[in-house]
């Protein structure tokens, strides 16, 4: 309870409604990454995560870089997803959806302030896409990471990145438009 007073009530607000996006866009976002993914053998979730882990960036920035909220927002979700028809993976869900949220607000303590450059906003995309994708590849689809080809751990890296960093700059440039709104904590 003492993490949730470190909040306000719009702080609140905006974590709710992180949240939410982020749920709301995956079951869009998820076929049409699937589309590129397939032929290359890759689960669409990897691609798809970077722009659903978007949400958990721009969160985190729009509290005022405030510790915890990235936690907050992804055990939101996590928590929207047991009672959503949208999760598939039962209580696994707890841990799948919460981890990314936990690696962002990790990294933002260890290069605080938050994602305040593009730099920041992309390592906090792969972060929270590596978090949320490596669990569901391994416990969920069973890939077996460790014995897989080294062309294939290459690949599955470079598309976690990328797709992770791209969300985390869309995060970034929409906090950076909100901002000028006077959306969020300054």
């Amino acid at each position: 309870m003492s993490l949730l007073k470190r909040f306000s009530l719009l702080d609140l607000v905006i974590i709710t409604m992180m949240a939410a996006l982020g749920i709301a866009i995956k079951p869009i976002v998820t076929p049409l990454a699937q589309i590129i993914t397939g032929p290359l053998f890759i689960p669409g979730g990897v691609v798809a995560g970077g722009f659903y882990m978007l949400w958990i960036v721009l969160g985190y920035g729009l509290t005022g870089n405030k510790p915890g909220s990235a936690t907050l927002i992804a055990l939101v979700q996590a928590l929207m997803v047991l009672v959503s028809p949208f999760g598939n993976h039962g209580a696994f869900s707890l841990v799948s959806y919460t981890l990314p949220g936990i690696a962002v607000d990790l990294l933002y303590l260890l290069v605080r302030p938050g994602p305040t450059s593009p730099p920041r906003a992309f390592a906090g995309g792969v972060v929270a896409n590596f978090a949320g994708s490596l669990p569901v590849l391994t416990v969920v689809m069973r890939v077996p990471i460790l014995d897989a080809p080294l062309v294939f751990l290459a690949l599955l890296t470079a598309v976690l990145s990328l797709a992770g960093g791209l969300g985390g700059l869309v995060a970034f440039g929409l906090l950076k438009q909100l901002r000028r709104f006077k959306i969020g904590v300054e």
